[in-house]
Parts: C-alpha cells; sequence; structure tokens
C-alpha cells in the first residue's frame, strides 16, 4: 500500500471511532436545552397501558414547579418510567419553552443558589 492510502483509511477509521463514541456518550435531547429544576414533592400520576400481546407498560406524569438558575418560575409536565424518588431534586431540559427533553437527578448542592430558594419555599 502507498502511504498516502495508509494515512487516508487512518483518518476515515478515526473519524468512524469518533462518530461512534459521539453517538454512545451525548444525550441529543440536552443538546441546546434550558435546564430547570424541581423537586419530586408529590406522587406522579401512575398510566398503564396493556398491548393486544398482553404486555403492560406503566408510566407517571408528573406537573411541578421548576426554576432556572435565574430563579424564573415555569409549570413543566412530563412523563418517567418509573415512580421518581420523593424528595429528589431534578435537572430538567426543557426545549420550545414547554417540552421537557430529558432529566437527571441532581445534589442539593448541585442547584443553582436562586433556583434552590425558591424550591426551599416549596419544602
Amino acid at each position: 500500500m502507498k502511504k498516502t492510502t495508509i494515512i487516508v483509511l487512518s483518518v476515515i477509521l478515526a473519524l468512524i471511532i469518533g462518530a461512534v463514541l459521539l453517538l454512545q456518550n451525548v444525550n441529543f435531547n440536552r443538546l441546546g436545552a434550558d435546564e430547570y429544576y424541581v423537586q419530586i414533592n408529590k406522587e406522579g400520576k401512575k398510566n398503564e397501558v396493556t398491548l393486544d400481546s398482553g404486555e403492560k407498560f406503566v408510566s407517571y406524569d408528573y406537573t411541578l414547579q421548576a426554576y432556572n438558575a435565574n430563579g424564573e418560575e415555569k409549570t413543566l409536565s412530563f412523563m418517567a418510567m418509573k415512580e421518581l424518588r420523593k424528595d429528589a431534586y431534578l435537572c430538567v431540559f426543557v426545549k420550545e419553552e414547554k417540552r421537557v427533553t430529558s432529566y437527571q437527578e441532581v445534589k442539593v448542592d448541585e442547584l443553582p443558589d436562586k433556583a434552590k430558594e425558591k424550591l426551599a419555599i416549596q419544602q
């Protein structure tokens, strides 16, 4: 093989490996999303769906007051595939004003100060 062919193949291989790693490790639902913070202070509304095959799917709907890093409030509704832990704090990722695309549990010391102040009112 020529030296240039080896270099081209190496570059292509590196790009493929990089693309695979990117797809595995990046949550695209969080890219470009606004971050809001909520506390799970009530039970989610349980929804059960039974398919024709008899298989059951359970989800939980939540509607909560959320606050961004500036303390601005927004009411957000979202669905979880499991019942979320009571009193847990979540970072909720929001696109298009009110569409929740993802969430993750955070510790109280990870909350921005203004959001923490607002959430303390609900306790």
